[in-house]
């Protein structure tokens, strides 16, 4: 199914057991993880030992660069079917971005109209409308600040390589984080997208007064972090609409669970910060909130034992 997992159980299996789906983006899918460490097996395993009459087993679905909104997706096609009793999200801080598809307009280039995943936009009277994937989005993307003539031949090999390489995306990546940069050509282009939907008349009242330039970033020492962005008191349109998407992809799994006897849970991974706003959306929606951050903590290690050295994504010991 394209998923970096162990096949599927048998349906008919699963929906005997105690099967829980876990759901999430790159931290799921764990790309430089074991299938053997993944949190789905580990989970099942520490079930066997710990609560075998529960005869738990388990199933994982992630993909990179996705949100719950985009997950609706995991669900409906694959998780649906083994009949789980227990769907558990597992959210990270970027989500409120991945969920919203102007913010990952501004961060990619796509099309807020266009994207590569099932997406949501406004249907009006404060409703939504799921979207599917345009498997043609790449011909709506935004226009670069330079024309590929004017790009050095250097950059277009690399993002050719970043498109067909895992090897080079964790070379990069790493790199980046090891060696960073001004990136005073990223920041431009950002901003050049953030000018041109801020002269669309859709986005103008969301876009008024935030730019979107990568973070910490020595070319923009007074830009906030991307946490300080839900510092208490920021309501700016752009973050309440970004908000208001996630709290939609939240309910329409709380729905989809509720419908089919499931229960819903989310686990919010080590990182701390940024949360408080989906602690609230999962309140009031009685969904309750697992906190990897105080697990770890309760049982006297360190958050930073949980992840790569140079990377904020699950090691072995995360999962």
């Amino acid at each position: 199914m394209g998923f970096l997992n162990r096949e599927l159980p048998d349906p008919e299996r699963a929906a005997a057991s105690c099967h829980i789906s876990v759901i999430g983006d790159s931290f799921v899918e764990a790309r430089r993880v074991p299938i053997a460490d993944k949190v789905q097996v580990r989970l099942e395993e520490l079930a066997a030992r710990q609560l075998p009459h529960l005869d738990v087993t388990t199933s994982a679905f992630g993909m990179s660069m996705t949100g719950q909104i985009s997950q609706l997706a995991y669900y409906d096609q694959y998780a649906r079917r083994l009949r789980p009793k227990l769907v558990v999200l597992v959210f990270v801080h970027n989500d409120y971005m991945n969920n919203f598809p102007l913010w990952m307009s501004l961060q990619s280039g796509w099309s807020p109209e266009h994207q590569p995943f099932v997406f949501a936009a406004r249907a009006g009277k404060g409703r939504f409308r799921l979207r599917p994937p345009d498997p043609e989005y790449q011909r709506f993307a935004l226009p670069s600040l330079a024309g590929p003539a004017a790009e050095p031949l250097s950059e277009r090999v690399g993002r050719a390589l970043l498109r067909r390489s895992y090897f080079w995306r964790w070379l990069h990546n790493k790199h980046s984080v090891l060696f960073p940069q001004p990136g005073d050509r990223y920041n431009a282009q950002r901003v050049a997208w953030f000018e041109l939907l801020g002269r669309r008349p859709a986005y103008a009242p969301l876009l008024d007064g935030w730019r979107p330039v990568r973070m910490r970033s020595p070319a923009n020492e007074e830009v906030p972090s991307f946490f300080a962005l839900f510092a208490e008191g920021n309501d700016s349109p752009f973050l309440k609409e970004a908000l208001t998407f996630t709290a939609f992809g939240i309910d329409e799994f709380k729905k989809r669970t509720e419908r089919d006897g499931a229960a819903l849970a989310i686990l919010a991974i080590h990182q701390t910060g940024a949360f408080a706003p989906m602690n609230a959306m999962a309140e009031e929606l009685g969904v309750p909130v697992i906190d990897q951050a105080d697990f770890i903590r309760r049982r006297g290690a360190e958050l930073r034992d949980a992840q790569w050295a140079h990377d904020g994504h699950w090691n072995s010991a995360g999962h």
